[in-house]
């Protein structure tokens, strides 16, 4: 059985799903800008919502740290840059991708 785990690297603005200790996927992700920078640490995805509305894109996966999330964009461009409010933004089709895969509880860190 798949043992999932995520990993976002702030300083290459990509999130990695990892099985054990093998990267999977790689994804592009954009990131919380200077005065809202994304938190660093480890959490865990806590709800799934398809289609939440809003800024949101396709899909939100809610993180164990309130108001936190890896989440869709309606705004594909910012993809890649420091743009958000401290949420993991990621194209629609990506984060459709990532949501089928990992299953609640799935652990995340955020690293430098």
């Amino acid at each position: 059985m798949p043992e999932y785990r995520i990993i976002v690297d702030l300083s290459e603005r990509m999130l990695y799903l990892l099985d054990g200790n093998k990267v999977v996927r790689g994804y592009p992700v954009g990131i919380g800008k200077m005065l809202t920078q994304t938190p660093q640490g480890e959490y865990e995805i806590i709800n799934k919502v398809p289609n939440p509305g809003g800024p949101f894109g396709a899909f939100w996966m809610g993180l164990s740290k309130p108001h936190y999330g890896i989440h869709g964009t309606n705004d594909p461009s910012s993809i890649g840059r420091e743009v958000s409010h401290g949420c993991i933004r990621m194209h629609n089709e990506n984060v459709l991708e990532l949501a089928s895969i990992v299953p609640l509880h799935t652990r995340v860190t955020i690293r430098p």
